[in-house]
């Protein structure tokens, strides 16, 4: 049997981390997982552009400038990916030497 590959949109830590906070909740503005996180904003801002692109999350932003808020939500695509990167962790640490 072989090993399944690990989505490599998740199988980095930040973009990890910000996955299983939105899991977990209905949505999290750019400054709480900022703060969870312990990124700084322009790393924060790169991996949730590329979550957005890959289909696991949605950004909303209102306003602009430095009154802006965006506003980050995990969409069903993001769920089933966090499920399958789950799983297929789960089978590697289940495999018995």
């Amino acid at each position: 049997m072989e090993f399944r590959d690990l989505d490599p949109i998740l199988h980095n830590e930040l973009r990890l981390k910000i996955m299983a906070a939105l899991d977990s909740l209905d949505d999290a503005d750019f400054v709480y997982l900022k703060e969870l996180t312990k990124s700084t904003a322009g790393n924060l801002s790169v991996q949730l552009s590329r979550l957005e692109e890959a289909g696991y999350i949605k950004v909303y932003r209102s306003g602009g400038g430095r009154g802006s808020h965006t506003v980050c939500r995990i969409t069903p695509a993001g769920i089933q990916a966090m499920e399958v990167y789950q799983r297929t962790l789960m089978e590697y640490f289940a495999r018995k030497g």
